[in-house]
Formats: C-alpha cells, structure tokens, sequence
C-alpha cells in the first residue's frame, strides 16, 4: 500500500514546481492528477471537484505560491511593530495555527529596525506591509524579508519604483500589490463616483503596468472590499486579465462571527470558482481565529485539511449524552492536533451509525449506558454512558498519532524512491 501512494506521489502525480513545505502538507497531502488532497489512508477525504485557476507561481521565502501549491493561509499581527518581544510572540502564536505567512506593518523607520530584530527570531516567512515611503521598502529588503506588500503606483517618482523592484529582483522578493475599495485614487474616485469592481481592477491594473514595463513578473495581486458582490465581481474579472497568483479577502469583514460569515459567503463563492491562491480572514478578532477560519473554509471545500474536522449533529431530544457539552470540551481539549482527522459526534441511532462508518473515529449515541465507538468504519469498542470524556479523547489523540506515523513512513519511503 505504501509503496503504491508512494508512486503515485512521485510517479502518476504531477511534480509541483518548487517543493512543498512539509508545514503545507498537513494530514497527508499528496499530489494526484495536480491536484492536493488529503489522502488519509483508511478513510480517504475525496478530490474537491473544484479546478483551480491555473497561475503562475512565484516564491515567498519557502512557500510557493500559485501555481499547483497549496492555497497558503496567512493573517497580519495587529501589535505595535516596535514592541519586537510582542510581535514574535503574536507571529508564534499565528504560525502555530497553521499560518503558512504572516503580514507585519511596517509604518516607519524604527519600525523596519524592529522588524529586522523580529525577522532573525522567527522562521516563518514575512510579509512587510508598507505605503508610500521607498526607502523603508529598501531597508526591510536588506533585513531579510519575503514579500513586499507595497503598490508601486504610491511610491511616487520613476527612480524610485526602479529602486524598490531592482532590489526586489536582487533579493528574489515577490511584492503583492494590495487595491482596497477603501483607498482608491483620488482620479478613479472622481470617474466611478464610488468605489466598484471596475474602478478596482483598474487600479490593479495601473501597478501591474508599472512592474510590467519593469519586466518585473513576481507579484501577486488582491482587491478587497468589506462588499461581498463588489469583491468576487473585481477578482472574477481580474483572474482572466492576469496569470500571477491571487490573494482573497474580504477586507474589513467584521467581527468574529459576522465576518466569518461574511468571509465564507464571499471567498467561498470565488474559491468554488477556482481563484485563489492564498487568502487571510479579515477579522476584528485574534489574528489566531483568522488562521483557524481560513482552514475550515478550505476543509469545507476540500481544498486543505487541518486537525480534526468534527461531525456533530446539532442535538435533538433523542439523545442519548450531551452532545453541545462533549463538543465544546473535544474542541477545546483537542485544539493542538493538527494531523487531519474526521470525528464524527453524534447523539443517536437514527444517523450516529451512518455517519460512525465514514469517519476515521464515531462516537455514537443509542444506549444510554453504552455509548459506541466505531474507528475507520468499524465497531471498535463500547464506552459507559457518562464520564467517557477521558477516553475518548485519549482514543482520538491514539487515532491521530497513528495516522501521523503513517504519514511520515510514506514521506519517507517517496524520498527514498525519488
């Protein structure tokens, strides 16, 4: 079987252009008719039916983005830059997640002093978030950087521009460039009267022409709104103008549950369309829950898998344990798994079974006092009726450790056979 999956990665398969993080390759990714998937051996998650957008890749630090890699998640610190101490243990905390990149602002001068302290204390590849001033681009290139998010358009003179991309060049750093509704220019303003998905392609467009007259290709592209209709209407119209990666966003989306609401609605719509290649969740909360809702997004669509995916049925009267009560402590108990799994949590005979059988790990309620267990679709043990919390998680936790062993075996066996 090993040997079988191991082919297929390094044989059938289409071989991406750079190499894959092993941080991306969460559960047990692997690479089948170009697309990545979660294999997840005995109980396999199915192709997403999705087809991507095909782009040109380009490379930030270790991550690839576009192309056929992963769609990467990332978020933005929201601490004060110059506070290196408090950035690098936001930065942590956000990769921990399972950020793939971290967006820094980088407003001033000491700011880009502060960073280059931050970017020799953390691994994970950053992204320097600048307006305006060309010298602070120049200065954080030299401190080590991975990507600018800077539009060339707002740096002001020719020589300038020439400056920043040059030196973007020297050091292989990609820039993004960043259009939001909220700061279009002044002349785009005055000839839309308000702010629409042209007038934000448009803008787009205006910096693209810039790095192209630059022969500059290493750039990705994002034009966000806090407007649902007005943002997928601005990147469905751009993704056929452009080749190079794009960025999703719902900007400004809202707090935790409005804007992830508001986030799924939007991105969901373009991800069903094959556009994108990296995303954040635009949050007026803990960049942590950015991170965490980009992955459920893309698990939902089968596009990436992280930690434990849960089936839990939304409880009726004819359960048979409380199973809000066991759901908030599985998720809390469990939140540092990150092997993909599917657990099924249901309160019931009516559709507990059903359910058990096509998860890795069910848990099943009919007996009040004998709770059933089912691993990979089979009947594997019976637990009391209360009091079951301690096992059960232990069982979980056993689950994923072995399919995480089975996971690095069969890396390790497709790096023998490549």
């Amino acid at each position: 079987m090993l040997s079988f999956l191991a082919a297929t990665i390094v044989g059938v398969a289409a071989v991406p252009r750079n190499p894959i993080p092993a941080s991306m390759m969460e559960g047990s990714h692997v690479m089948v008719c170009g697309l990545w998937h979660c294999s997840g051996w005995s109980r396999p998650l199915r192709n997403s039916p999705i087809q991507r957008r095909r782009s040109r890749q380009i490379q930030v630090g270790s991550v690839p983005i576009g192309g056929d890699a992963p769609i990467a998640v990332q978020s933005m610190t929201n601490t004060n830059t110059c506070d290196v101490a408090a950035t690098v243990a936001q930065i942590e905390a956000i990769v921990d997640a399972g950020a793939d990149l971290v967006r820094v602002s980088v407003p001033t001068m000491e700011a880009a002093d502060a960073f280059g302290k931050i970017r020799e204390q953390v691994t994970v590849p950053l992204v320097a978030d600048i307006h305006f001033d060309h010298k602070i681009a120049l200065k954080v290139i030299e401190l080590g950087v991975d990507c600018l998010r800077i539009n060339p358009g707002n740096i002001g003179r020719e020589d300038r521009v020439r400056a920043v991309v040059s030196s973007c060049r020297d050091h292989g750093v990609p820039i993004r460039i960043g259009v939001n509704a909220g700061s279009l220019e002044k002349e785009l303003q005055k000839k839309y009267g308000e702010p629409t998905p042209d007038a934000l392609v448009e803008s787009a467009m205006r910096h693209i022409d810039i790095l192209d007259r630059l022969d500059f290709t290493e750039f990705k592209v994002s034009l966000k709104a806090s407007e649902i209709f007005m943002t997928v209407a601005a990147y469905r119209n751009i993704a056929s103008q452009i080749e190079q990666p794009l960025h999703l966003g719902i900007t400004e989306a809202g707090g935790l549950r409005s804007g992830t609401v508001k986030s799924a609605a939007g991105l969901g719509m373009l991800l069903m369309d094959g556009i994108g290649d990296t995303l954040r969740i635009s949050l007026a909360a803990d960049p942590v829950e950015e991170v965490k809702v980009g992955f459920d997004l893309l698990r939902s669509l089968r596009l990436r898998s992280r930690g434990i995916n849960f089936i839990a049925c939304p409880s009726c009267s004819r359960q048979t344990f409380d199973v809000i009560g066991t759901m908030n402590q599985l998720e809390a108990r469990l939140e540092d798994v990150k092997t993909a799994l599917n657990v099924a949590v249901i309160g019931c005979v009516v559709n507990g079974p059903g359910e058990a059988k096509e998860a890795d790990l069910g848990f099943t309620g009919g007996n009040p006092e004998s709770l059933a267990l089912f691993i990979d679709g089979k009947p594997a043990a019976r637990l009391p009726g209360s009091d079951f919390l301690d096992e059960l998680e232990s069982m979980i936790r056993k689950q994923a450790k072995i399919k995480e062993d089975e996971r690095a075996e069969l890396i390790a066996h497709s790096a023998d056979t490549h």
